[in-house]
């Protein structure tokens, strides 16, 4: 198992490599909902509300 973590020596790049992509999903996530919450909000005040 440690060999496995250790990456043959490149751990820090894969790891970090990694990393750097689980918070670039998750930051791409959660920006989306908030653009997403923001421009229901305009849309709902810009035709009045519907539901």
């Amino acid at each position: 198992m440690q060999e496995f973590l250790n990456m043959g020596g490149y751990a820090g790049y894969v790891w970090g490599a990694f990393g750097l992509t689980t918070v670039v999903l998750l930051l791409n996530v959660v920006l989306a909902r908030r653009y997403h919450r923001q421009a229901a909000i305009r849309a709902r005040r810009r035709h009045g509300s519907l539901s």
